[in-house]
Formats: structure tokens, sequence, C-alpha cells
């Protein structure tokens, strides 16, 4: 599930009391061990040990949850995102469930008392992926990801207003950019709706207006993500002091308390008659959207997984710039397996975001070397929010 998703997004947390640090100087919690000892063979080591393998890992993660989704939205009329999302929610709360009795990965019992604190964070991320679906269900993977970054800006200026947070100049030059590739993507997208369906600015073919009738409304969806996604962000840096939560924690409690909310509001909200139904799982190709939903609950373990195995082998400064240069390949996937049109406006969008995204990392990375500079316990340095969580955002992020 989302993820939401990447290191990005820079959020500190300040005030919040962690075990173990994520960073490689200090070991590892979970995930693949890059320590020689703990390997049976010079092979395994220089296998998990290896920067490259994590950094293909996770951005092959984000990109399978991307692409899987949007086959499924992309289905003619399909209209069941809160039976998606539940599935999802399932195959991952499952996944984890399967991870954590193997002893790959740890995570907290339920607890009635930390679910009620957490239960306000649920229902934004139910609002969070649910928008996102709505808006990847109408937009291309570019456009969609070009967007995305958008959020950060939401996120950086809710840090200010509550938290204390400061934005600097290369921060904010980054935040220019993002906007600009935003609004290139959207002008790109409105040429070719009018190049391909005919007609003109003044004067628009049926077929043109309905296209930019459904642009519109994923413009709409996509800004309402933005606000909903750094609402999640934002709601969980508070609560997360209430339940000290890791990574595996905050992904179990996520997903097990949103399915009721997905079921009641997939019962009640989405159409389950027959005909609907067969609309949505033709039988031509049942199996195929079925598989691709699962596949696009297990990418979310995946992503949490390999993110914190980057980390763990690379560093986090490493890892920001892996989470601003996955935008590329993730724009580009777009491209490759759907009819997302290749045009001047759209190549030179993706790339101007995919500049910002690299310039905010940039910036963000300055700016934690500076305060710790500048720290007068510099043994104490706060800890930032964990890769796998962080990631968690994208999940549909990306």
């Amino acid at each position: 599930m989302a993820d939401e998703k990447k290191r990005d997004y820079g959020i500190d947390m300040n005030d919040h009391k962690r075990g173990p640090s994520r960073g490689p100087s200090r070991g590892p919690s979970r995930g693949p061990s890059p320590n020689p000892s703990k390997t049976g063979s010079s092979s395994s080591t220089a296998l998990t040990g290896s920067p490259v393998l994590p950094v293909i890992a996770y951005c092959g993660s984000s990109i399978l949850m991307t692409v899987t989704n949007k086959y499924v939205l992309s289905g003619l009329d399909f209209n069941l995102n809160f039976f998606l999302l539940c599935v999802q929610s399932v195959v991952c709360v499952s996944a984890i469930g399967l991870c954590k009795s193997g002893g790959l990965i740890t995570y907290r019992d339920f607890n009635a008392d930390e679910a009620k604190k957490w239960a306000p964070v649920s229902v934004l991320l139910v609002g969070m992926i649910y928008t996102s679906t709505k808006a990847l269900q109408f937009l291309s993977i570019p456009v969609y990801t070009i967007f995305k970054n958008l959020t950060i800006i939401l996120i950086a200026y809710g840090e200010v207003l509550w938290f204390g947070g400061s934005v600097t100049g290369m921060a904010l030059f980054s935040f220019g950019l993002m906007v600009l590739s935003s609004i290139i993507a959207a002008w790109a997208d409105i040429q070719a709706a009018l190049s391909s369906y005919g007609g003109s600015a003044a004067v628009l073919s049926a077929e043109a207006s309905e296209r930019i009738s459904t642009l519109n409304a994923g413009y709409v969806w996509m800004m309402l993500n933005c606000f909903c996604n750094a609402a999640y962000v934002l709601g969980m840096r508070k609560r997360i002091k209430l339940t000290n939560f890791k990574d595996f924690d905050t992904m179990y409690y996520n997903n097990l308390l949103s399915i009721p909310i997905l079921v009641v509001c997939s019962l009640f909200l989405e159409n389950w008659s027959s005909e609907n139904l067969n609309r949505n799982f033709p039988p031509a190709h049942r199996t195929p959207i079925i598989t691709a939903m699962v596949l696009s609950g297990l990418s979310s373990v995946f992503i949490s997984y390999t993110s914190a195995w980057c980390v763990r082998v690379t560093s986090s400064t490493t890892y920001s710039m892996v989470g601003a240069l996955n935008k590329l390949p993730l724009a580009l996937s777009g491209l490759i397996f759907f009819d997302a049109p290749v045009t001047f406006g759209s190549v030179g969008a993706i790339a101007v975001g995919f500049v910002s995204g690299i310039v905010y990392a940039v910036a963000k990375i300055r700016q934690g070397a500076s305060k710790a500079a500048h720290s007068l316990l510099p043994t104490t340095n706060r800890p930032t929010m964990s890769a796998s969580s962080a990631s968690m955002r994208d999940g549909f992020k990306s």
C-alpha cells in the first residue's frame, strides 16, 4: 500500500524517540544484513552488501506498484476503487504476517489501545490512497508522478506552520521547478488531447472535449490527493509520538485498521451488481486483473523492505538521492507500458521534475548537515523518519 513513499519528503521526527537507528553505522534491526559475519558465504555477503542490488530492488518495487495499479485502474469503466484498496490491504497484512512468522521482520502484536491512538492516521491514509487511485485512473503515470512533487511543498510549509521547520533558498528554488514541471505537464497533456482528437483551443471536437474533461477530473483528484497526502504525513508525525511505532508497526496498523473502513465504503458506495462486476472483471481479463491487484499489495511490502535495505547498505544521504532519481524511471514506465503521449512538452516536464527532485534532495542534505554542524550536542542528533515508513506514502505515490 502506499506509502506513500519516499525519503524525499524529508520529515524530521524531532521529538519522536525511536529504537535503534536504521543508519548503517548503528546496525540493522531488520531486513537483509550486510554484516559478513552473519552470512553463509562470501558470495552472499557481496550480494547483500552491494548497494547496487537494493537500489535496483527499491526502484523496481515502486515501479511495480504504480504500473500494476495503473493496469487495473485503466480497465474499461473500472469503478471498484475501494475494493481494490481493500484487497491490497488484506494482501499486505497477510504478507507481513508470513514474513514475521518466518523471522524476516518483526512488529508489535495487536493492541487495542494503540489501535485507538492510530485510528485517525488510518482514516487519513484511506483518504490519501483513494484520491491517489482516482488521480491515477484519469492521468498518465508521467503526469501523476510529476504532480506528486507538489505534495512535498505542502508538507514543507506544514512543517513550518506546525513544527517550526524551515525552508532554505535551494529548497524554495526546487519548489519553483516542481510547480513549473506541473504546469508544463498539464499544458502538454492538453495539447496532446487537442492534436489527437482534433479541434483547437477555440473550437473543440466532441472527443477532445471529453478527453479534456477527463484530464480536468484527474487534476482535481490530484489536487485533493496532494492535500490528503500532506495531512496524512503531518498527522502521522503527531500521532507517532504517542505510539513510538517503527517501520513495520506502522505498516501493520495502517493496513489492518483501514480494512474495515474500506469494506464499509465498498459495500455502501460501490455497485456490486453482477453486471458491474462483469464490467470491472471481464472474463477475458479477469485473471490478469486479479493477479495485478495481488501484486500491487505485495509491492508495498517490497518497497518497505527494500528501502530499509537500501539505507542499511548505503546511507540516508544516498537514499535521498535514490528517491529523487527514482522519479525518472517511474515516469518513463508510463511511456513504456502505457500509451502516454511522448511529446516535447511531456519529456520536458519529466526532465524538469527530475531536476527539481535532485535539487530538493541536495537542499535537504545540506540543511541536515548544517543542523548537525550547529548542534550544541552533536551526539544527540535527532533521527529522521525511517526509510520504509516514508516509502509507504508513495504507495500509490510512485
